[in-house]
This record gives structure tokens, C-alpha cells and sequence, in this order.
């Protein structure tokens, strides 16, 4: 359930104020008042420069000018598998030694987390249109700022009540940016007109609050996880310390040693992990330019993305089938001694390496998972390159 109000206020068409609040209830979340209920709000205010009596001294060097401001405060009610703020129970068949002997049972599915409540948002936007030589070419700009909290994710509980991890709010995060369109027309003719579109935008984050511990392998896989700091998705590594003389690649574990299998993948010690950077992308945008002359239209779109790190695909093992593909990374792996010095290609190891080492699976995942295997994520990819053609509408005219 909720109830909104909203109002607008303008002056002359130059000063502008908006202003919204919103009083939203869901039984979705922890039955406290303050959990279940929730005001948001938004204030937002323009000013037309354009429309002051001093503007027309700045024509036609600038067309337009428009000033906009705004604070609010908004809310999620978090992602929909997120149920547990009453507790969960459902049905099941106690196990019997005999199918003729059945009974129902219920089940405690999810704990309790009666101060469950809405995923926060505080957020400032300072943002400018500008148009310059009779809206030839059009600027528009933003800044913005956020600070998130009562972000909800995973914690881990002491146990009581046979439940080792719930969901929670357990996090605060805050991020920034800046977002720049520029629009031109470039040539304008009676048959043929030029128009250029560039968007750029930047924006970063960092976890300012984490009340969670989780393992190492959920802070090496390529999706990316965060730590205090930290950006919201990032991407961690093993230490990988070259090869040894037969070949298997080393790293330093979390006693800050140089071992081949001497890993724990559930340990939550994570301080010996190296920083690789974010898996989102903190620059984005797109460069596009369209061409027409006469009943012919050429458009040729570009996007770009930098500031990313991609974990490469796990296809290194302790042993493989005949069955497996593999990349031409293994043309420059390590096959004799000396090798070490000249790649980091680690060997495939036959069955006395398997058995003069346990547990050699674990060397490979962690390789997989290590300082040796990321890349930048930056691109610049050609999206689109379309040739139309529009018909005459004396054609269709004439058709009449």
C-alpha cells in the first residue's frame, strides 16, 4: 500500500520547483513500524536562463541555458528472493522406513528477521543544458552523487536456530559520477545533413559498511564480490608465483607461504588476495553519426568501455579426456625444465604428478582463479553500420 503526493510550482517559465513524497507499506518486510513503513521524498528545482530578459545580450552565441538541481530520498524493497522477514515455514515428509507409514511435518525454511527493512538511497544531482548557435550544437551535463544503505545481502549468524546464513541489511555503499551528452549538427543543407551524437559517463563506487564474511572462492570467481573499501563488484586473485621446476604453477596461501596445493578455497582470511580491479565498467558511452543526403540515410554507431578487469575461462586442469578443447595458450606451456623462466603456461600433468601431489586439482583451480588470469575489459566495439533509403511521398501520392 502506499500514498503519494506531488506539487509543481512555476514562475514566468523561468524558476521551476517540484516536490514529491511517498508513504509506501509492504507486508514483504519486518512487522516493526519502522521496517514496514517508509516516506520517501524528492525536491527538485530548474531555471531557465533562457527565458531572463539579460539572455538575449548572449544570442546567438547561446540559444538556450537551463540550470536543474535535485535531493531525494528512494527505496527498494530489495531483490524478490528476499522473503525472510517473517519466518518461513513449509511442508515436508518426515523420511519413514516404511511407504506404507507417511505423515506430514513442517519446517523452518527461513529465520526471522523482524528488522528487516528497505534498501536506502540518498541522492544530489547537479545537471546543466546548454545550447549554443541556434541549438546547433546542445550540451547537457550532470553530476551526481549517492550514498546507499541498509543494502540487504548474505550474513553469517552463529547458528542459533539451525540457520548459518540469513539475509540482512549488511552493507552502505557510495558512488558518484558525472554523465556528458553532446549533440551536434554539423552540416545542414536543402540535400544533405551531418549529425554527431557523443555520450560519455563515469561513475565509481566504494563499500563504506560490510557486515558479512565470505570465503575466498566467492571473492575469485569472475562475477566479482566486495570488501570494505572496496567497489561494490570486485574482482580479487591468488597471489600466483611463476612455476616451479616440474611445471605447476605456485602461489602464496594465506599463511603467506609459496605452495603448489597448500590452499583453502572456505577460508575467509582474505588479506594475501590481490586487488584486480572492478568487473563493472566505470567509463561508458557511445559515439554515433548519421548521414543523409536526400531519400539516403547512412548511420554508423559506435559504444565504448574502460575501467574493467574480466577473469578468463577456467579451461586449465590436472588432467583432461580425450573429449576436452583446448586454446592455443597450452602451444607455450611448460613441457621441459628451464621452461619456468620462459612461461606461466603451467604443464599437463600426467599421473605420477597427480600422485606425487594430493589434491593437484587444487593448484589448477587456483591458477584459474590467480593473478595470471585476468584481463582489461576496455573495448571500443563498432555497434551498427545500417544504409535506408525513404521513398519520395510523391510516389505514394501518385499511388492515390
Amino acid at each position: 500500500m502506499a500514498f503519494f503526493a506531488t506539487g509543481t510550482y512555476s514562475y514566468k517559465g523561468r524558476y521551476t520547483v517540484n516536490g514529491t513524497i511517498r508513504y509506501e507499506g509492504s507486508n514483504k518486510l519486518g512487522k516493526s513500524r519502522s521496517s514496514r513503513w517508509l516516506p520517501t521524498w524528492n525536491v527538485s528545482g530548474a531555471w531557465n536562463v533562457h527565458e531572463e530578459a539579460f539572455f538575449e545580450d548572449l544570442r546567438p552565441t547561446l540559444s538556450n541555458l537551463t540550470l536543474k538541481a535535485s535531493y531525494s530520498l528512494t527505496a527498494d524493497r530489495g531483490p524478490a528472493n528476499v522473503t525472510n522477514s517473517r519466518v518461513v515455514i513449509s511442508s515436508f515428509n518426515p523420511w519413514r522406513p516404511f511407504t506404507s507409514v507417511k505423515e506430514s511435518g513442517l519446517e523452518i525454511e527461513d529465520l526471522e528477521n523482524s528488522e528487516l527493512t528497505y534498501e536506502k538511497k540518498h541522492e544530489l544531482n547537479i545537471g546543466a543544458e546548454i545550447g549554443f548557435l541556434d541549438n546547433r550544437i546542445n550540451l547537457a551535463a550532470d553530476w551526481y552523487k549517492r550514498d546507499n544503505y541498509d543494502l540487504i545481502g548474505v550474513i553469517n549468524t552463529m547458528g542459533i536456530g539451525g540457520q548459518v546464513m540469513k539475509y540482512a541489511n549488511v552493507a552502505s555503499m557510495k558512488s558518484h559520477g558525472i554523465e556528458f551528452t553532446l549533440s551536434t549538427r554539423n552540416i545542414v543543407t536543402k540535400d544533405f545533413k551531418w549529425n554527431t551524437d557523443f555520450i560519455f559517463s563515469q561513475a565509481k563506487n566504494e563499500v563504506t559498511d560490510l557486515e558479512t564474511n565470505t570465503r575466498i572462492l566467492d571473492m575469485v570467481i569472475g562475477s566479482g564480490f566486495t570488501m570494505k573499501g572496496y567497489p561494490v563488484r570486485s574482482l580479487f586473485s591468488i597471489d600466483f608465483q611463476g612455476l616451479n621446476e616440474e611445471g605447476l604453477p605456485t602461489f602464496i596461501n594465506e599463511s603467506g607461504k609459496r605452495t603448489v596445493t597448500d590452499l583453502n578455497f572456505q577460508s575467509r582470511v582474505k588479506d594475501y588476495l590481490v586487488y584486480e580491479g572492478p568487473t563493472d565498467p566505470t567509463i561508458t558511452g557511445s559515439f554515433g553519426n548519421t548521414f543523409s543526403y536526400k531519400g539516403f540515410k547512412l548511420n554508423v554507431f559506435m559504444t565504448y568501455s574502460f575501467g574493467n578487469v574480466i577473469r578468463l575461462d577456467p579451461v586449465f586442469k590436472n588432467w583432461y579426456s580425450d573429449l576436452a578443447a583446448m586454446s592455443k595458450e597450452f602451444k607455450n606451456r611448460w613441457t621441459q625444465s628451464g621452461d619456468e623462466n620462459t612461461t606461466n603456461i603451467p604443464v599437463i600433468a600426467d599421473r605420477r604428478l597427480n600422485q606425487e601431489y594430493s589434491h593437484l586439482s587444487y593448484a589448477y583451480n587456483a591458477y584459474n582463479r590467480s593473478t595470471a588470469r585476468v584481463a582489461k575489459g576496455d573495448f571500443i566495439r563498432m555497434k551498427e553500420i545500417s544504409l535506408s533509403y525513404e521513398f519520395p511521398k510523391s510516389w505514394i501520392s501518385a499511388a492515390k
